[in-house]
């Protein structure tokens, strides 16, 4: 199905940068699993190689690449496995806050080393006791001279082990009406007093993403870290969404095809009774209606790309666009797994994996059920 956003530069990109990953990480992606972190060598050829914030102005080492460069890299880690996504996250979730909000001087210290992978960035939003909820969250920065004394804890940060610096969603006036108006963001570098990394996360699937807690005791953040203006956080982070929870959908809907692709060749090869498991009607329709809800998805999808890409305020359709995909992927990857038989609950097999790491799509970026609570509020319930 042709691409209305995909030139023919875009395709040899994506061959360049499958190449890439078939040399430089599909080998080692279970080691990564293991270790439970992707290796700051590999982030360093990503960059040498120009896959890291391909869309950054040349004066701090991008080329001005479209979004539709980021859709590629998105589509061809998801291929690898959703476990090295905090790679999308670096280029097209925390690095946009810096190219948009940032002052030259921010963009130059953090931008450069960003591209070329001395640097990986994440961003600190959820809290313990706080998840969707942003106007909520208990991380206070109190003005203090020159700096800013941060004090509170992030946990479910993805690159948070290995992070550089870290976009820190805090509360610089607690007593804010509304709340949100008292939310500020704070870039807090590796090694400032008083901010510490927890340990590594054990979760279910994505096990290659580092994911770990952060800790604020009187971390002292220079002013000149503040991220735009005092109070404007919430906006800031609103605006910035709408990339965040397409990007998912994206990588749901490329998860779901690659799924389908894997057990096509597997109900082929598999025999039951006699025969192919593929000749079962059972299968027959079980892959047919995959397919369809995945094409029908794909096409919803293509159409918000070009009007992303067309700075089209499509909020309310990312929003349905987030929960459909990525609850997809789930329910694909539950039949597929049904289709492999036992066969799909062995680690051996790419689908017992694939069954672990779509799970948290529901949840993270905001959960599906707050995606629908935004689609109704749009629809003026």
């Amino acid at each position: 199905m042709g691409k209305p956003y995909l030139k023919e530069e875009h395709e040899i990109f994506r061959k360049s940068f499958r190449k890439f990953l078939e040399l430089n990480a599909a080998p080692y992606f279970e080691e990564w699993e293991q270790a439970k972190q992707v290796p700051k060598s590999f982030w360093k050829l990503a960059g040498e190689q120009g896959f890291l914030c391909p869309w950054a102005d040349e004066k701090y080492g991008g080329y001005n690449a479209d979004f539709a460069y980021s859709v590629v890299i998105t589509e061809e880690l998801d291929k690898i496995g959703a476990g090295i996504g905090g790679i999308g996250l670096h280029n097209d979730i925390v690095m946009p806050y810096i190219d948009e909000f940032g002052t030259e001087e921010q963009k130059q210290r953090w931008l450069p080393k960003a591209v070329s992978g001395d640097m990986i960035s994440a961003i600190a939003m959820t809290e313990p006791g706080t998840g969707s909820d942003l106007a909520a969250i208990q991380t206070t920065a109190r003005k203090a001279g020159n700096h800013y004394v941060v004090n509170g804890e992030k946990t479910f940060i993805t690159n948070g082990y290995s992070t550089n610096f870290v976009i820190v969603v805090c509360k610089t006036d607690p007593n804010a009406q509304p709340a949100h108006k008292g939310v500020s963001l704070l870039v807090v570098e590796e090694g400032t007093p008083g901010f510490k990394k927890g340990k590594k996360l054990r979760k279910v699937g994505q096990h290659a993403n580092d994911t770990s807690e952060l800790i604020f005791e009187d971390a002292i953040v220079p002013q000149e870290n503040l991220l735009g203006e005092e109070g404007m956080g919430f906006y800031y982070l609103m605006k910035k969404l709408q990339q965040e929870r397409l990007m998912l959908a994206i990588g749901s809907l490329t998860g779901s095809k690659h799924m389908l692709e894997i057990t096509l060749d597997y109900v082929k090869q598999r025999t039951a009774f006699g025969k192919p498991i593929s000749k079962f009607q059972n299968t027959q329709f079980k892959m047919a209606e995959m397919a369809t809800n995945i094409r029908i998805g794909e096409t919803f999808v293509d159409r918000l790309i070009v009007d992303h890409m067309d700075k089209k305020n499509i909020v309310n359709e990312v929003a349905m666009a987030k929960w459909w995909m990525t609850d997809l992927a789930k329910r694909v990857a539950a039949e597929c797994m049904q289709l492999h038989g036992g066969y799909g609950y062995m680690e051996e097999y790419e689908i017992a994996r694939r069954y672990r790491d779509v799970a948290v799509g529901t949840i993270y970026a905001g959960t599906n059920e707050i995606m629908k609570q935004i689609i109704a509020k749009n629809m003026g319930l």
